[in-house]
């Protein structure tokens, strides 16, 4: 009982981190973050690997999709630090999250709740002349929150789907170890009966 409903959590944490992470995939991609796409693809394809490992007794997959979220939260963590400027981070720093191909910044940037964005004419001289210059006001929350706010869900998921995962293949072991403890009897189990020879002896007697 307790296997399965552990079981049944992990499922539901990783259909949960599925649902949220293929959302933030969707904004990310808008706004050409390279960078997190690269990784949530990453994390994607670990969750589902960790989801088929709780439902199929795979305690290696559970363990490789524990062993991920570690990574993830370490992730997650620097995302926060960066579009909080912690220490020497910039969130206006191309490299980190376009790889410096691009200028692109969050999506949230100008379609967050409220912001109003408004052209600047003319662009200064020294905007490029394939992108073009805004303005942008009014912004309930800052996108820089958005993004946090984002993976603080993230964190949250993982540290329940780490513990969760540590508990399932805990279980799943000692469910392996009691399934080969039991087997452990077949070597010395029942041995169907033994054929017996019908053949009488009778007794010689030697003639002189």
């Amino acid at each position: 009982m307790g296997c399965c409903s552990g079981r049944c959590t992990l499922a539901f944490i990783c259909g949960m981190q599925l649902i949220s992470i293929l959302e933030r995939q969707i904004f990310d991609f808008l706004g050409y973050q390279w960078a997190p796409i690269l990784t949530n693809f990453i994390h994607i394809i670990t969750v589902i690997l960790g989801l088929f490992g709780t439902v199929q007794f795979r305690p290696r997959y559970v363990t490789g999709y524990a062993v991920w979220l570690v990574l993830w939260v370490t992730w997650n963590v620097f995302i926060i630090c960066f579009y909080l400027e912690v220490g020497d981070l910039s969130k206006d720093t191309d490299l980190i999250m376009t790889f410096n191909i691009s200028m692109h910044r969050s999506w949230w940037m100008e379609n967050g709740p409220g912001c109003r964005v408004t052209p600047v004419t003319p662009p200064p001289s020294w905007a490029p002349e394939d992108h073009r210059y805004i303005s942008i006001a009014g912004c309930v929350l800052e996108y820089q929150y958005v993004e946090v706010a984002h993976s603080s869900l993230q964190i949250i998921l993982a540290l329940a789907g780490f513990i969760y995962a540590c508990y399932v293949v805990k279980l799943i072991s000692e469910e392996e170890d009691s399934f080969d403890f039991i087997g452990g009897f077949d070597s010395y189990g029942y041995q169907g009966p033994q054929k017996t020879s019908h053949l009488q002896l009778q007794p010689m007697y030697m003639s002189k």
